[in-house]
């Protein structure tokens, strides 16, 4: 058997794309098929850039033009940025398999299915992207996601509080947005990709979940508490709501938990506004 470390490890240094996709179906197929084992002697290395194609071009995320979806241009914009999103998501999912070790085979099913179903949504994406006219690559992305695993690659708790549970979550909070905005101006095929991803992602956040509580109890901690914390000591001055209490709670949320984000976005949000212009 070969080992499953080993194949993670090829999906994430991948730069093409094609190869990265053909190369996710087959492990994640090859798992299924009981074909790659957990054994590994070497321990994983430390945390790099993931393969991606030479395009596109990475900024920081201020630098990223900001359109609206009254023109062609910006819906083309807007259906890259969340095809950019999925295709980090699926180095994250990967790199959750490779550097965590000696951990249930039930988290590397979990998250060895999250790949697949990332690697999915990016198609899914891309073909929208073709259908307008463009492709992956032709718009400028940022690298906050992968930012984040680096910050996380020392502990699979941390990681699980704070990739799937915060910035991904984040996407069951404003994709039912995005989708009304596109159904008003007329465009259906966007809006049923949007409806099986934010689907998807409902699951997905709730692997995060279930394996951040799960690092909880081993350690004995608090779970509602350790995830107040750590978001207060990552998350300085960028949590912002509103939250959609109904997707995060199918996706393991607790109310609790819920209303600290509430009092954390308030707080962080009101500090974040400039004083007022005593002038006028």
């Amino acid at each position: 058997m070969s080992s499953l470390f080993e194949a993670a490890a090829h999906c994430l240094i991948a730069c093409e794309i094609e190869e990265k996709l053909r190369l996710t179906q087959q492990t994640a197929q090859a798992w299924v098929d009981g074909l790659l084992s957990l054994d590994c002697q070497d321990k994983p290395e430390s945390i790099g850039e993931p393969g991606h194609p030479a395009k596109p071009i990475l900024v920081v995320p201020d630098q990223v033009p900001k359109r609206g979806l009254g023109t062609k241009a910006g819906l083309c914009a807007l259906v890259h940025a969340m095809a950019h999103i999925e295709f980090n998501a699926i180095n994250l999912a990967w790199d959750a398999v490779y550097r965590f070790r000696d951990l249930p085979e039930s988290y590397y099913s979990d998250w060895i299915l999250v790949a697949k179903e990332e690697a999915y949504h990016f198609q899914l994406l891309r073909t929208r992207l073709n259908e307008l006219g463009t492709d992956y690559g032709e718009f400028t992305a940022h690298n906050g996601l992968w930012d984040m695993a680096k910050r996380t690659a020392h502990d699979p708790m941390v990681r699980m509080a704070l990739v799937p549970r915060v910035l991904e979550a984040r996407g069951l909070d404003v994709t039912p947005g995005i989708i009304n905005r596109l159904r008003q101006i007329g465009d259906e095929k966007t809006v049923a990709v949007l409806e099986i991803i934010l689907r998807d992602e409902v699951g997905h956040v709730a692997i995060g979940s279930r394996w951040f509580k799960y690092f909880c109890q081993q350690r004995a901690l608090d779970s509602e508490q350790t995830f107040r914390e750590l978001i207060s000591q990552y998350f300085t001055r960028q949590m912002y709501g509103p939250f959609d209490y109904a997707a995060r709670q199918k996706a393991g949320f607790t109310v609790t938990e819920l209303e600290a984000l509430e009092c954390m976005g308030v707080s962080l949000e009101h500090s974040a506004k400039p004083p007022p212009n005593r002038s006028e």
